[in-house]
């Protein structure tokens, strides 16, 4: 399926509560020298702009990101606001990261970064966005594929974060099945999997999944207050997160 584009959803709730979790834990497993490696099963085009006629059409990003006071704004992890500004020459926007770039503005030069992103698309503007860092590396293929077929990678501590659109309802079956397999592959690795929760519930039977898969998961979870037609809330789950998280 390449016809999900994440223009239309940059910036939004879930995309707040993803990367304050995502940078948490980078925060942490950076705080020794040992190298890294992260990577990401469905890495879009990287950098947003929330002015764009796509990030307009749907409005997230003024119910999200754009809606932030600087009370709110305090609140968030220091080096996830560092991200934004960086893009925005110090400013809040229009730029919005995706979770590639927040990961590389935290990750060090020690580190290695694997990018999926199979639509033509977001893999072009991606390659653009990294091309100038010898760190990144970008992969045109499945990300679930990509992502196995790599692990475990060298350096062999690590992080993945599995993102997928969720347009196709198997993915509910098939993402905690890959979980588990690629925790038994490279069991070094923190594994962070985004689940939407939309009305028709199917993010339940996924999570209960993971559950009995993983005794020691952490679920995070965010409900909107106006949830509208589309998400009602989003869900982060953690598999093997360093202490402190």
């Amino acid at each position: 399926m390449l016809s999900y584009q994440h223009a239309y959803h940059a910036g939004n709730r879930a995309d707040i509560q993803k990367h304050s979790l995502l940078c948490s834990v980078l925060e942490i497993l950076t705080r020794k020298e040992r190298p890294l490696t992260y990577m990401e099963t469905h890495a879009g085009r990287g950098v947003y702009d929330l002015t764009s006629p796509q990030a307009q059409k749907t409005g997230e990003a003024e119910e999200g990101w754009l809606s932030l006071d600087k009370t709110a704004i305090e609140k968030l992890p220091a080096k996830y606001v560092e991200a934004v500004k960086n893009l925005n020459g110090g400013g809040l926007s229009p730029l919005y990261p995706g979770s590639p770039c927040v990961a590389a503005y935290i990750l060090r030069k020690q580190d290695q970064l694997h990018l999926m992103e199979l639509h033509p698309q977001e893999h072009a503007a991606l390659e653009k966005v990294f091309a100038q860092d010898d760190r990144v590396h970008i992969h045109k293929r499945d990300g679930l594929e990509g992502v196995m077929a790599l692990s475990p990678p060298e350096p062999r501590k690590g992080i993945v974060l599995v993102d997928p659109s969720y347009e196709l309802k198997d993915e509910y079956e098939t993402i905690p099945a890959f979980v588990v397999k690629l925790a038994q592959k490279w069991p070094e690795a923190c594994i962070l999997v985004w689940v939407p929760m939309l009305r028709a519930g199917r993010h339940e039977g996924m999570v209960e999944k993971l559950k009995s898969s993983f005794p020691g998961l952490k679920i995070f979870k965010t409900e909107w207050k106006n949830p509208g037609e589309g998400l009602c809330g989003s869900i982060m789950a953690g598999v093997n997160l360093p202490f402190g998280v």
